[in-house]
């Protein structure tokens, strides 16, 4: 019997497509990567509110998404002079963001399954940073496949950015 995987049924075209989206969207997602990495950190995971920790991180990026929104708006009109709040440049401002917040989502869902009492907050925590290292990993990883096809520089780009989420992550533990 003989075994296929999802990207042995897609086509070259849809695996590229599917690829092109996720290089696309990198810049946001490592932003939002080390960003969750960053409140996770500083997130008391011990709080007697057990939904607290997924208000405290969705709601967190949720801010940090529209700051950068917003200044990329701002921005973009000191640049070219046009107006900024027009539905043309909200979309592009936010096409550029939203996968910052999309990283969160698998984190705060992880810690709304802590608040109903299906894991445990610690164990939302170590998943959610797991997470975000194979976020960083993946997409290191992707860039050294870009680079030379080959398997050295996928590993040493999945390593490298990987060990930043894991330093991130291990910040955590020796604070506490």
């Amino acid at each position: 019997m003989t075994t296929t995987s999802v990207s042995d049924m897609m086509s070259p075209e849809a695996r590229d497509r599917h690829w092109r989206l996720v290089q696309g969207a990198t810049f946001g997602l490592v932003y939002g990567a080390i960003l969750v990495l960053s409140i996770l950190m500083a997130l008391d995971v011990q709080s007697a509110n057990a939904f607290r920790p997924a208000v405290v991180l969705f709601g967190s990026v949720l801010a940090m998404t529209l700051a950068r929104t917003l200044a990329a708006l701002l921005a973009n009109g000191f640049d070219s002079g046009q107006p900024v709040m027009t539905a043309l440049a909200l979309g592009a401002a936010w096409r550029d963001s939203r996968p910052i917040l999309a990283v969160a989502n698998v984190p705060t869902g992880l810690f709304l399954l802590a608040g109903l009492g299906w894991i445990t907050a610690e164990a939302a925590l170590h998943l959610s940073q797991l997470f975000c290292i194979l976020v960083l990993a993946l997409l290191g990883a992707r860039v050294g496949w870009v680079i030379s096809g080959g398997v050295l520089h996928p590993l040493v780009g999945a390593i490298s950015a990987g060990a930043i989420g894991g330093s991130l992550a291990l910040m955590k533990h020796a604070v506490n």
